[in-house]
């Protein structure tokens, strides 16, 4: 089953059309990145994604459910640019707060938030606030609050926008690898052409307004295959060695022409 199937999606608010006829699935277990200018639009759709917005026309299925059923049954996560993260919580309530309201007892939100701590490498700053950790860390915090209750899918909108580019790179590290290990498949918004090859199977290059998608490039595909099958296709279990890689560079070049003939 996909993990989000998308046919003939517009959205318009008011008088300004913002999306037109989106057609996309993304698989289970796979990562694809949103890029174009910025007002495309990239960003309604991961909302209308996440049952923030409502479709004008068309329709949104995540895990095979209605948008907002998905929501109700936990079935995504979501992490935005800013944290967002809450001062009087400490970092292990913080990562709760998704299972706190939904019920789960005590002893299982604090078995669940140790466990994720755990994968993003922050066990031991458990007890500490959100002002005591670096950019970096509370982005770590959020994406394990995102994965909390185990979703099936990861909406992500320029989670490492704000970071510097160092802590960026780590972060991206971070993230494929979480991803590799969970399991969920990731829609990924970002303005880096980059930042959107190193992280993706695919990338979909979104028109400006209104937003449409002009084409869809190969990015980062995990067991890659022959390079010379596809000048786009990339094989990182090191995501230094992607970036330092011929492959890479062709891909960031094809993104970048898809960009410009989406101008056209």
């Amino acid at each position: 089953m996909s993990a989000v199937s998308l046919h003939g999606v517009d959205k318009r608010f008011g008088e300004v059309h913002a999306l037109d006829g989106i057609e996309l699935t993304v698989d289970s277990g796979e990562f694809v990145s949103l890029i174009g200018p910025s007002g495309c639009g990239k960003s309604t759709l991961l909302r209308v994604v996440a049952d923030l917005e409502q479709p004008s026309a068309g329709t949104v299925a995540v895990g095979g459910k209605a948008p907002r059923q998905a929501r109700l049954d936990q079935e995504y996560g979501i992490a935005f640019q800013q944290a967002g993260l809450l001062e009087w919580r400490t970092v292990t309530e913080n990562v709760e707060l998704p299972l706190h309201v939904h019920g789960m007892s005590k002893a299982r939100r604090r078995a669940r938030a140790a466990e994720l701590l755990e994968l993003v490498g922050l066990t031991e700053f458990a007890g500490s606030r959100p002002s005591e950790l670096s950019g970096g860390m509370q982005q770590r915090v959020a994406i394990a609050r995102a994965l909390a209750p185990s979703p099936r899918l990861l909406l992500m909108d320029e989670p490492f926008g704000a970071l510097d580019e160092m802590t960026r790179e780590r972060m991206q590290a971070e993230l494929l690898r979480i991803a590799r290990e969970t399991g969920a498949a990731v829609l990924f918004v970002t303005h880096s052409i980059p930042e959107a090859v190193v992280l993706s199977d695919r990338v979909v290059v979104m028109s400006p307004r209104p937003g449409r998608i002009t084409d869809i490039v190969g990015g980062r595909r995990p067991g890659g295959g022959d390079p010379t099958d596809d000048p786009t296709d990339l094989a990182p279990d090191d995501i230094e060695d992607v970036r330092e890689s011929g492959t890479f560079f062709a891909a960031i070049t094809a993104v970048r022409e898809a960009l410009r003939k989406g101008h056209g």
